[in-house]
């Protein structure tokens, strides 16, 4: 058998990626763990020697150069765009259909919700013939198996919030604690390196039960869920395959693929959902790709990549729950704050709030992957050029998500008035809003 020596080596332009018929033991260590050479991973007849210095480039070519990640890319296109209307059919039969009354709604009509099933065979059956999954992925394949199992059954029978909670728990058990699918260390910019140990356990469980929450939570209009896993996904590949981890780039490249694929059935007005079966399902596999494809890595990134690439979920459902606490509601009780609320509440449609919000999570999205390909902060040294263009690419995009929450009116007047941005001086505000007066009325005095 030929050694991980001689079948790893390439030409490239950059000096910081040489040809090499040797690895070193950090080169070893940056291919991930478990997982073995793919016969497809070739660029013009030479494989690829990754490092921490890989170009975006560079990266690029190794992820298209990838059989695995292309192949199962367009292999979950088809099985989505063939699979989805078929599953379309069958939904009234079994109870598929959202009728509304759970929680609110922004459609009017009844519209089949298990399009989920076509999205997660769309994504383990290319997973499973070009991944060839063991090892962690295995676990992270059956793991998503299940989480799907128990969203059909919610979207069919219905269950409460928190056995759903808790089933992703029990669920993520299997990678996390069957196949080490886990946080090994924390990097933290400036702070350097450090190892969690057996608090890893736990707090990847979380993570991966909070992940898919976070987009069944956001899964509330048409073609919004879809369209930010996409995104998120795509991002993940990159960044996965700038890490040296092949198996990991292919996974997110399979999801981006069958995401991208439902978006054509799922587009406003939508002809079906693709419920909690795959809304908890892509915030499983999200969250497991992650750790395995970035987070498992020491670069400093690791640790930011994620949670921008993810921010818009997570500041939705952040919001969300702050203000139903804030009223003395469960955090789980459903309500008609989100993003998407707000926004079609001062008179946007569905696709043009979508478009905002795809919009986005795709502008922090790439100022992730941008972090990642031009660090302030290479090998340790301050480079002032990478500065530069890390914070004005910084600013650009907190002016944009700045402007995205005052239009949603979760930044308010009166807040800024406070900060003594405002005219109007603050002893003379009302003491509350409309809004409140609304919420408070819905919720009754408090206790």
């Amino acid at each position: 058998m030929p050694t991980f020596a001689s079948r790893v080596a390439m030409r490239s332009s950059n000096p910081d990626v040489v040809a090499t018929t040797s690895v070193t033991a950090t080169m070893l260590a940056t291919w991930e763990e478990g997982s073995r050479l793919r016969p497809g991973l070739r660029i013009a007849g030479q494989r690829l020697c990754y490092n921490r210095r890989m170009s975006f480039p560079e990266a690029l070519r190794a992820l298209v150069g990838d059989g695995a990640a292309v192949w199962g890319f367009l292999t979950a296109i088809g099985i989505v765009l063939a699979l989805t209307p078929l599953i379309a059919r069958v939904a009234p039969r079994i109870g598929g259909v959202d009728v509304g009354g759970d929680r609110p709604r922004v459609h009017q009509s009844p519209v089949p919700r298990i399009g989920g099933v076509a999205i997660v065979v769309g994504i383990l059956v290319p997973a499973a013939i070009f991944i060839h999954p063991e090892g962690p992925y295995l676990g992270i394949l059956v793991g998503t198996l299940l989480v799907a199992a128990l969203g059909l059954v919610d979207d069919i029978r219905g269950l409460r919030p928190s056995t759903k909670f808790m089933g992703v728990c029990v669920v993520a058990l299997i990678p996390v604690l069957g196949y080490d699918v886990r946080f090994h260390h924390l990097t933290l910019p400036v702070f350097g390196d450090f190892d969690l140990g057996w608090v890893g356990y736990p707090l990847t469980i979380l993570w991966v039960a909070v992940l898919a929450n976070l987009i069944n939570l956001i899964d509330g209009m048409d073609s919004l869920a879809a369209g930010i896993v996409s995104i998120a996904a795509m991002s993940f590949a990159v960044l996965a395959a700038s890490f040296g981890r092949s198996n990991a780039a292919a996974l997110a490249a399979i999801i981006c693929g069958a995401t991208l694929a439902f978006l054509r059935h799922n587009y406003h007005p939508a002809k079906i959902f693709m419920g909690d079966s795959g809304a908890l399902a892509l915030g499983f596999l999200l969250a497991t790709v992650a750790v395995e494809g970035v987070l498992k890595t020491a670069a400093t990134i690791a640790l930011v990549a994620p949670l921008l690439v993810l921010a818009v979920p997570i500041l939705d459902t952040s919001f969300v729950v702050l203000k139903r606490l804030k009223y003395r509601r469960p955090p789980w009780d459903p309500d008609q704050n989100h993003f998407y609320h707000r926004f079609m509440r001062i008179g946007l449609s569905q696709r043009r709030t979508a478009a905002y919000l795809h919009l986005w999570a795709l502008l922090l999205a790439a100022w992730a992957v941008m972090l990642r390909f031009v660090p302030p902060r290479p090998r340790g040294v301050w480079n002032l050029e990478h500065m530069v263009i890390a914070a004005g690419t910084g600013l650009v995009v907190v002016a944009a998500s700045i402007w995205m929450v005052y239009s949603l009116e979760i930044l308010k007047a009166r807040h800024l008035r406070v900060l003594g941005f405002g005219r109007e001086p603050a002893e003379d505000l009302p003491a509350e809003e409309p809004e409140e007066a609304v919420e408070r009325a819905l919720t009754g005095p408090r206790s």
